[in-house]
This record gives structure tokens, C-alpha cells and sequence, in this order.
């Protein structure tokens, strides 16, 4: 088992930046793969960015390039840095994880075993 706590979000305007944290616990966290969904209101969960336990990065089109996942192991701890934020990024954040196995498609939110609660992150435009 796998527990995620997700932290970060706020409000913000069009432009700035945010860092979400997801701390995870519960169980071996460095081969995990993990994730950044988000879902706005009235739309489906969407996929952000991924990555891999060898660190093996994936990004959803609309975030390439302002967005970037990361992960400290020490720390049990994946990032996802937010930049040039528009108002269209505007949602629910969550972190996901996915136990160490066979290949899986990244933006699928079914090929993920575990999710924490989400944080809010609005911007302003």
C-alpha cells in the first residue's frame, strides 16, 4: 500500500509559477511510477506528466515545455514544477502512483494503483 499527500496548490496569476509536492509513504517508493493528473470542473480527469522509477519523463502536449516532473527518492517526495500558468490550468491536482511492472500507458489513469486526495490550483487570468 501506497499513501499520497499532495501539497502546493493555491491561487495564482496567469504567468507565475507553483510547485506541487506529493509525498508518498506506506511503502518502497523509488521504483514506483508516478504521476500528475488534473481535473477541472466538468471535465475528466486529465493526464499531466509522469515519470518513471529510472526517471524516464513524460508530459501531457498542452504543459510540455512550462511543466516538469521530478523526484527525490531521499525524500520519498515527486515535484511538479508549474510555469507560465494560464487560466485553462485551472483544476484539481492529483498525484498517482503505480506499482513497479511491465510497460503501461503513462496518461492512462486505470493503469494507476494508488491516488491521494488532490490540491487546488487556480489561476487567475
Amino acid at each position: 500500500q501506497v499513501q499520497l499527500v499532495e501539497s502546493g496548490g493555491g491561487l495564482v496569476q496567469a504567468g507565475g509559477s507553483l510547485r506541487l509536492s506529493c509525498a508518498a509513504s506506506g511503502d518502497t517508493f523509488t521504483r514506483y511510477n508516478m504521476g500528475w493528473f488534473r481535473q477541472a470542473p466538468g471535465k475528466e480527469r486529465e493526464f499531466v506528466a509522469a515519470i518513471s522509477g529510472s526517471a524516464i519523463r513524460y508530459y501531457a502536449d498542452s504543459v510540455k515545455g512550462r511543466f516538469a516532473i521530478s523526484r527525490d527518492n531521499a525524500k520519498n517526495t515527486v515535484f511538479l514544477q508549474m510555469n507560465s500558468l494560464k487560466p485553462e490550468d485551472t483544476a484539481v491536482y492529483y498525484c498517482a502512483a503505480r506499482r513497479p511492472g511491465s510497460s503501461y500507458v503513462v496518461s492512462e489513469r486505470l493503469e494507476f494503483d494508488y491516488w491521494g486526495q488532490g490540491t487546488q490550483v487556480t489561476v487567475s487570468s
